[in-house]
């Protein structure tokens, strides 16, 4: 029979955590303790629940339910098993120290025998040591799961927004919901127009939300921006682990974003009225920056004048600058025959060209394992010979991956499409043949972003724009209309720098009456070479490619005899032609001027 004079208290706990799955519900504890109570006849004055992990001390509702035993309210426990009610020494020991006290006389398990009896006791002790056991053991197992999976490239938590928990394999995959999103937050922030409040608003209209299904505010994008693993690695204890999963975004985008994010983080004190070509020029005479203020409603660009006080440039209207703008935008563009003979030789050319990028894969490839290796050898000189610090060798380590990543970066462009190398000049072309249309536009900000574009170096002297051309484009002004003078010619006041004859003039002796040198067998192309003393020779030129701004003479001049006089010099010799090669890194490179 048994014994009901003492009172007890009923204790059921579930972890919140999920290493204790395999522990009764508390509906389950509470139905089997139940039964033990109706079938023992126990006297119960009161009963808790708690939902939180016994690992550590600090329990309220368990703190609360031994003060009132001590305090003489019940001298008795029941609960399901003893893991229920410590998996601490520190628990584990005030519930032994009670019970050594005669302030806890008995406790009921409905999965344990206790008896309060040094045997009892000695049990009861070893049952608290197994379960804290158990729970230590567990947390090392799990770090040592958590430790394979982080090598292995898996991030083994909770995954960012633009990725989902894939709950069989326990892995990363992309949302295909949201992480287009993500990736045109990326390319809309790295563009400098949007704020991360505009990034806010944009994304709450197309239904953007964060991993807990929260409103995304300013501060969930920066971080959103900020996290390297949307380019493929992530950051664990301050040491950076390449990614298993599908990166969203390059490295090189992720840099951009980050750049853009540094200099938007320099506080601007000084709120300057808004003017579209403000900090875009400057001042050919002394150099200074142009810039822009409004007088009798018009706005004016004139010079800062702050190194030379006495600078004579006047000021200039901004719907002058505009016109300039336009008309230097129409004189950099390619006429809509030129660009598309071009494409097609590109698209022709294009498909000749698969050993070029095989090669060029297996380059980035050695470049991969070379990394690879580096990688090895820093592991090893870290953990085994100790030739770094923590700090040096993260710092390191993170270096050789973000350089891994961009050649992974590489290597994915090439594989997605061997001929996409041509792609650029393609976009080039196309570019330049639709710049004319888009000069037509009255968006002073579109005409700006167009002029940056192309040129360089955007000076203003005598109320006229002065542009350097860029890169490729340079090449479009001396081939396009330019070409056939010895300067840039003015239109509406703006101009072009450089060179715009291809093969400028060498005079060898003075003279009223200059004449060019006489040329050298050896110095001519190789197909304009005459081969014999004849002065006339009709040599095939499928390489050389004519002026691109006349297609009908263009065609003409591939069937055309080349013509040398008697000193040796090819007729018509300052009209030699462009050799455009499609193998070029983005843009043709002209031949050599004969000396």
């Amino acid at each position: 029979m048994e014994n009901t004079t003492n009172k007890y208290f009923i204790y059921v706990r579930k972890s919140t955590k999920g290493e204790e799955r395999q522990a009764r519900s508390i509906e389950d504890q509470l139905a089997e303790i139940r039964e033990l109570v109706k079938k023992g006849g126990l006297n119960v004055v009161g009963s808790y629940q708690e939902s939180q992990s016994a690992k550590t001390k600090g329990r309220p509702v368990l703190k609360e339910m031994l003060d009132r035993i001590e305090a003489g309210e019940a001298d008795g426990i029941i609960a399901w098993h003893p893991d229920r009610l410590a998996r601490n020494a520190f628990d584990g020991g005030r519930i032994i120290d009670l019970i050594d006290e005669g302030k806890i006389l008995d406790l009921k398990f409905c999965t344990f025998w206790f008896e309060n009896t040094p045997q009892g006791k000695l049990m009861l002790n070893m049952a608290f040591g197994q379960s804290k056991y158990y729970s230590d053991s567990l947390s090392v197992n799990i770090r040592r799961g958590q430790r394979q999976k982080t090598a292995e490239g898996v991030w083994g938590w909770k995954a960012p927004i633009g990725y989902l928990n894939e709950p069989k394999l326990r892995t990363i995959v992309v949302d295909p919901v949201k992480a287009p999103l993500v990736k045109m937050a990326f390319e809309l922030y790295a563009t400098g127009h949007y704020t991360l409040d505009r990034l806010r608003d944009i994304f709450a209209a197309k239904g953007l939300r964060s991993v807990n299904n929260r409103a995304m505010v300013p501060f969930r994008f920066q971080y959103l921006l900020r996290n390297p693993f949307y380019y493929g690695v992530f950051v664990l204890n301050n040491e950076m682990h390449e990614g298993a999963h599908e990166a969203l975004v390059t490295k090189d985008l992720f840099d951009k974003v980050q750049a853009m994010m540094k200099r938007r983080s320099k506080p601007n004190v000084v709120r300057l009225k808004a003017y579209v070509y403000r900090g875009l020029f400057r001042c050919a005479e002394c150099g200074c920056g142009i810039t822009m203020e409004t007088q009798k409603g018009h706005n004016y660009l004139r010079c800062t004048k702050r190194v030379k006080k006495d600078c004579s440039q006047p000021y200039l209207r901004e719907e002058s600058v505009t016109e300039q703008i336009a008309a230097a935008l129409t004189a950099a563009s390619l006429s809509d025959d030129s660009a598309d003979w071009l494409v097609e030789r590109l698209e022709s050319e294009r498909h000749g060209r698969g050993g070029i990028l095989r090669e060029a894969k297996r380059h980035v490839q050695k470049q991969i394992e070379k990394l690879d290796k580096q990688i090895d050898r820093l592991t090893i000189g870290y953990l085994d010979a100790g030739a770094f610090t923590a700090a040096e060798f993260n710092k390191r380590k993170q270096e050789a991956l973000n350089r891994k990543r961009k050649q992974l970066d590489n290597m994915a462009a090439l594989e997605r499409d061997d001929i996409q190398r041509f792609e650029p000049i393609i976009r080039f072309v196309n570019g330049s043949k639709q710049m004319k249309y888009a000069a037509q536009t009255s968006n002073s900000q579109k005409l700006r972003a167009e002029l940056e574009n192309v040129g360089s170096n955007l000076t203003i002297r005598s109320r006229k724009l002065h542009v350097e051309p860029r890169g490729a484009w340079k090449l479009v002004v001396d081939q396009g209309s330019f070409a056939q003078h010895n300067a840039a010619p003015e239109i509406s006041g703006a101009a072009f720098l450089g060179k715009t004859r291809l093969y400028p003039t060498k005079w060898s002796r003075p003279g009223s009456n200059r004449q060019p040198p006489r040329c050298k067998r050896g110095a001519l192309p190789i197909e304009l070479r005459p081969r014999n003393s004849s002065y006339t020779q009709s040599i095939a030129r499928p390489s050389a490619l004519p002026s691109l701004t006349d297609p009908a003479a263009r065609t003409a001049a591939e069937r055309r005899p080349v013509q040398c006089d008697p000193a040796g010099r090819p007729e018509a010799w300052r009209h030699w032609p462009l050799s455009i090669s499609p193998s070029a890194s983005t843009a043709p490179r002209p031949a050599r001027s004969p000396s």
